[in-house]
């Protein structure tokens, strides 16, 4: 049973079903296969058909083989060396400076202001955590897992092996309601369907959950804390004990730094306001990305083109925008290409969406604000069953 591409519960006709694009796509709903690492998707068309006439399948398997050649012909898959030794260098050096900001001033209420300067200190390495996994800066899979690890456990607490199996899943089948741990409820529901089924706090938070949605969001810096030390028990988990040492290492030094340096109520106060401004500014880039775009259950394939651009949406802005959120306001481009170096995707972004408009595929980008504004309303919408 098919079910279409849908903004909860109505939507748009369906693009239909076809090929299947990248190998990290290939898992289908309960077949229980482990996903490949998010740098490792094949970003070409196999052409294979799901459910379609060879012909349609094929046709719809090459849309997307036609958008690479353009893009690589536009020479934007090579890897940019210099630009990543340039930003990892700055980040790392923001990094270094807060940190020596916070042991010269001791026991001071400047100490806030080093805080929020950390908080996006680190929301900018798992940017980077972030490109390394996806293999924009090295070609190799022990260099970018190194790294990744360096930067996630060891630089912000946050577990390289467990956030790389989540997203994963999620570009696989972005907004698939059974297969993208994104949208799956927990504290929110991102469907009517969703509300309708949720029971306990769940459904209490439901009720008002646009208007928590970013006071939730103070506590998704201690939530990827916590998720990554209890993904250390999990089957997937690789080198577990390597990430562990790491995870509990920046731990102990975190918290030995504040409670050594501070006294323990601005030692609290610190560690709340760091980690709350870490969570916002992390929500802050990602919500934007695909909440409120159609979802899909169930067995809805549409090919990896359509899978991936109408249910993504890009936010415009300048050059600062890019920087600010890591170039995932060019969420469509992405999401087509993983690992295509940052710098790359505003250029390619013309590229795709002209292409787009070729093909009649809906292409959906916004400003910063609109963004979150779409959001939220998306957000209050699909809890209005609860609310009934």
């Amino acid at each position: 049973m098919t079910t279409p591409l849908r903004h909860s519960e109505a939507a748009p006709a369906p693009a239909p079903p076809a090929a299947l694009s990248e190998s990290a796509a290939r898992p289908r709903p309960h077949e229980g296969r482990r996903p490949h690492g998010t740098g490792q998707e094949s970003e070409q068309g196999t052409g294979q058909e799901t459910g379609q006439d060879s012909g349609q399948g094929a046709r719809q398997g090459s849309d997307f083989a036609r958008l690479y050649a353009r893009v690589q012909e536009a020479g934007l898959m090579r890897r940019r060396p210099g630009y990543y030794a340039l930003r990892i260098t700055l980040v790392g050096l923001a990094y270094a400076a807060g940190w020596t900001a916070f042991a010269v001033l001791g026991d001071s209420l400047w100490q806030l202001a080093v805080a929020v300067l950390l908080g996006l200190v680190f929301g900018q390495l798992a940017l980077v955590a972030h490109d390394l996994a996806h293999r924009q800066v090295f070609a190799g899979r022990r260099p970018s897992e190194t790294g990744g690890r360096i930067v996630g456990n060891l630089g912000i607490g946050m577990s390289y092996g467990w956030w790389m199996n989540k997203h994963t899943r999620h570009h696989a089948n972005p907004n698939h309601e059974e297969l993208d741990p994104d949208v799956r409820p927990d504290i929110l529901v991102w469907s009517r369907r969703q509300a309708r089924a949720a029971r306990g706090v769940t459904r209490f938070i439901g009720r008002h959950q646009a208007g928590l949605f970013f006071p939730l969001l103070t506590l998704e810096g201690f939530n990827l804390h916590v998720s990554g030390v209890r993904a250390l028990r999990e089957a997937h988990m690789k080198r577990r004990v390597l990430e562990g040492v790491l995870l509990f290492a920046h731990f102990g030094a975190y918290l030995a730094a504040l409670f050594l340096v501070l006294p323990p109520g601005m030692a609290l106060a610190f560690l709340f306001l760091h980690q709350a401004v870490f969570g916002v500014y992390l929500g802050s880039i990602f919500a934007p990305n695909h909440k409120g775009m159609p979802t899909l259950t169930g067995d809805d394939r549409p090919d990896f083109l359509r899978r991936q651009v109408l249910t993504s949406r890009n936010v415009r802005g300048g050059p600062l925008t890019d920087v600010m959120l890591g170039g995932l306001n060019h969420q469509i481009e992405h999401h087509l290409f993983p690992s295509m170096p940052s710098p790359h995707l505003r250029r390619a972004r013309v590229i795709v969406r002209d292409y787009c408009a070729e093909l009649g595929i809906g292409y959906h980008e916004t400003g910063l604000v609109a963004s979150w504004r779409e959001a939220l309303r998306h957000l209050r919408d699909v809890g209005t069953p609860i609310r009934g």
